[in-house]
């Protein structure tokens, strides 16, 4: 702890636990005036010999100048949370609140994370290059394993079922080689005598048809994340 307490930095952690925290705690946080963000309720995550963990919730305090852990300890100390530590990477702790590199663990949604004082989850949780090859693959996969024809069906999809993953994507910077897949892949099927109408494709010289009814479904049925 030595180390820690003679240190100075600009983002700080700490843990809070619902049963011991003074009642006005998130109040008390935004009153700092600092960028930070709280991640959902972790009431879910379990200790290594599979008993239940403690409720708790995550916070991540991003100043502008460096900070004394003592500065840091008085407010812990004041709304009854736990001694501060450094936090050594923001955008590694917010992608924690979510346990998003942590399939093993308990699941928690981004949209349950509180950003506040113009704290930016998205900035910190943009993918890095290689989440993002890995995501435009599975978008092509997608493409080709659904007969997808046009570029709204894939965003509607993503909009409702991907909305943390690729929808971000294909609103930031990956549309344009999506909607290059797409438009090939419609050019190959025209040339094989095919078109899209209505939910089914039609081969005209077969008269094969292919159900893609999933996709108005999608358009219909949008769903919350």
């Amino acid at each position: 702890m030595k180390k820690t307490e003679n240190q100075r930095t600009r983002n700080w952690t700490f843990v809070v636990y619902p049963e011991s925290v003074v009642p006005n705690w998130k109040e008390e946080l935004q009153k700092l005036y600092v960028p930070l963000l709280i991640s959902p309720l972790h009431d879910k995550d379990v200790n290594p010999d599979g008993t239940p963990k403690k409720a708790h919730y995550h916070v991540l305090l991003m100043f502008e100048g460096v900070k004394s852990y003592d500065q840091i300890l008085k407010f812990t100390k004041d709304i009854k949370a736990t001694i501060p530590q450094i936090c050594h990477s923001a955008k590694g702790l917010a992608r924690y609140m979510a346990h998003l590199d942590n399939p093993n663990k308990a699941q928690y949604k981004i949209k349950d994370i509180i950003s506040l004082n113009g704290a930016d989850l998205t900035e910190l949780l943009k993918p890095s290059s290689q989440d993002r090859y890995t995501m435009i693959k599975e978008m092509l996969q997608f493409i080709s394993n659904n007969q997808i024809m046009e570029f709204e069906d894939i965003l509607v999809y993503a909009m409702n079922e991907k909305f943390d993953t690729w929808f971000p994507l294909l609103c930031d910077n990956s549309a344009y080689i999506i909607g290059q897949a797409i438009n090939s892949r419609r050019n190959r099927y025209k040339e094989k005598g095919e078109t899209l109408v209505g939910n089914q494709i039609v081969n005209h010289t077969t008269g094969e048809l292919k159900d893609v009814s999933f996709l108005q479904k999608n358009k219909e049925e949008p769903k919350d994340e």
